[in-house]
């Protein structure tokens, strides 16, 4: 079938060779599409749950920032219990997502509006806390966030316009209350990976 004008699919293969197919937008907002840093995310959740098989089965997940949803449905598929959140006008592209990806999760996936540094008192503390390309509002995860919460954070330095100040203040603010370790480029999916884009784990400092 034939998708609407200004609707492409961007296809990723799973290990098992099944596809996940997530439709994006041509125009719109940034979240409509699906960015380098969610790929290379969602990739090394798949080889996270190879090398630690049942890593995620059962586990409770909160995707900061989804977009197009692909990085938590790429976990609800690992048998994660996933709750993707954006703002409203994304509800739509990432609930259709999830449906058209359904026969592959072995979890659950839900979409819920989340405002980034808004009250997330309805949210409970999950598992994981998964984000691509969204580093803003440390508040969020100050509030999300309890002790035992792995925080997984994958982002593409950008060093034009005022993404390099971004990113320092955000992090600079973050290890205030967190600490942070960047996962080595060699413990990424091997294909999908790259210099510039960086994965850091997050937990509260104790």
């Amino acid at each position: 079938m034939a998708e609407a004008p200004g609707v492409f699919v961007r296809e990723l293969e799973r290990g098992d060779g099944a596809l996940l197919e997530i439709r994006q937008l041509s125009s719109g907002d940034v979240g409509c599409v699906v960015w380098d840093a969610a790929i290379v995310l969602s990739k090394f959740l798949e080889r996270r749950e190879r090398a630690e098989s049942g890593l995620f089965a059962g586990r409770s997940v909160v995707e900061l920032g989804s977009g197009t949803g692909i990085v938590g449905i790429m976990a609800a598929t690992l048998g994660a219990n996933v709750t993707v959140t954006d703002l409203e006008d994304l509800q739509d592209l990432m609930k259709t997502n999830i449906e058209n990806n359904s026969a592959l999760l072995t979890g659950s996936c839900q979409a819920k509006v989340l405002k980034w540094g808004e009250d997330v008192v309805d949210l409970p503390s999950p598992d994981y806390i998964l984000m691509a390309d969204c580093i803003y509002y440390e508040e969020t995860l100050r509030d999300l966030a309890s002790s035992d919460t792995c925080i997984l954070c994958c982002y593409e330095e950008r060093t034009t316009g005022k993404n390099p100040e971004i990113e320092r203040k955000f992090f600079e603010l973050l290890r205030i209350d967190f600490e942070c370790e960047e996962v080595p480029i060699d413990k990424h999916d091997e294909e999908y990976r790259s210099e510039d884009i960086h994965i850091l784990q997050i937990c509260r400092k104790k």
